[in-house]
């Protein structure tokens, strides 16, 4: 490793100085709960911000998620549909919920959940009255799926489509940010996101009793009156006033996060797209991406090199690069669920990896990058 130079991660926070206004804000007026203005305040903008009428803040993405199961009627023995190619944390609310996940592949274009394959699926299942309870559609890399398909058929057998945007806040769909278009979507601020919070996260829907429940039951569901009294279970998932203070610096500057990302991309693409056996993530016509993590796959008989070779190599040069989701259905823990397709999936997988892509990301790191990641063909 070349001790003279600091290690590139894949994606840190970026912080800037508006964070810290809003947050000295929050100590001086003594609001250190998970209530407060600034929690108010980062639901209203942020709702402005993606175009829904309703929003209500979290303590994590996955939170958003489990609760949007919940409301969406999820129980023990339901099916919930998901893309396979995904974090862990798209699916693991569903066995919290005690249901059973099944899993889409991907299509090659967008990565993300191939919606003729989800018609096909569904279609199929409604012959048999087994249809599934909802569908999570994971908006993969900062790449929305493509939704009007997707969101077609929920509609047709009135399951419950909701948007795992954890990725893709700033990306849109034929001009409508992704989050926004299903019955819920929710976003994660978890420190490696386009925007963050440390940890934190949102469930949005135009409905607003969605999201008047999400509340209710995210503050342990506690019912009116002066004495603490609950009818129902109740969660502790609020988002701390503090952890909005910064949330509400972080969303002013996202057109700026994201067109650095995209920036990255550009250099990457520039510089690597002539070298053998090398693809990268495409951007679907349909909107616009975040490029929140530059992807490209390695086809290692063209490259003489392979995935594992390269990311080898940029970690002994201090440079963070991973491989792409492993599959749901290759998991160890969901490996008895049901999976429609899998191959483009597992060859994503087996090909595919991800470069540093952090909105702070100077030129010299950029051209560092490049340079390691050359020198392995």
């Amino acid at each position: 490793m070349n001790e003279n130079n600091n290690r590139i991660y894949l994606s840190p926070p970026h912080i800037g100085e508006k964070e810290l206004i809003h947050l000295t804000d929050a100590f001086e007026s003594n609001w250190i709960a998970p209530v407060g203005p600034h929690v108010d305040a980062f639901e209203k903008e942020f709702g402005i911000a993606v175009g829904t009428s309703h929003a209500v803040a979290l303590s994590s993405g996955t939170s958003a998620l489990h609760l949007a199961l919940i409301l969406a009627g999820v129980t023990a023995g339901d099916e919930v549909f998901c893309s396979t190619l995904t974090f862990v944390a798209s699916v693991n609310p569903i066995l919290n919920q005690g249901a059973k996940p099944v899993f889409i592949d991907s299509d090659r274009y967008s990565w993300n959940m191939d919606p003729d394959l989800l018609v096909s699926a569904l279609n199929e299942r409604a012959k048999h009255n087994q249809l599934p309870k909802a569908v999570i559609i994971v908006h993969l890399y900062g790449q929305s799926a493509d939704l009007d398909p997707i969101l077609e058929v929920c509609e047709r057998y009135e399951i419950k489509a909701i948007e795992d945007a954890a990725e893709a806040l700033g990306s849109t769909y034929k001009g409508r940010s992704t989050g926004t278009l299903g019955w819920a979507g929710v976003y994660s601020f978890n420190g490696n996101k386009i925007i963050t919070t440390s940890s934190g996260g949102m469930l949005v829907s135009n409905d607003s009793d969605i999201v008047d429940k999400a509340r209710f039951l995210a503050n342990q569901a506690k019912d009116s009156a002066n004495h603490y009294e609950h009818s129902q279970l109740g969660y502790n998932y609020r988002m701390s006033n503090l952890l909005a203070a910064i949330g509400r610096g972080q969303l002013a500057v996202l057109n700026e996060r994201v067109e650095s990302r995209r920036a990255n991309f550009e250099y990457y693409h520039k510089a690597l797209n002539n070298l053998p056996g090398l693809a990268f993530m495409a951007e679907a016509s349909y909107g616009r991406s975040t490029r929140w993590l530059t992807c490209l796959t390695v086809n290692s008989k063209k490259a003489k090199t392979n995935r594992e070779e390269i990311c080898q190599t940029m970690e002994g040069e201090g440079i963070e690069c991973r491989p792409v989701w492993k599959p749901m259905h290759l998991q160890p823990i969901y490996r008895d669920a049901q999976i429609y397709g899998g191959e483009v999936a597992e060859e994503l997988f087996n090909l595919g990896l991800c470069l540093p892509s952090g909105s702070s990301l100077t030129q010299d790191d950029l051209k560092r990058v490049s340079d390691v990641f050359r020198s392995c063909f």
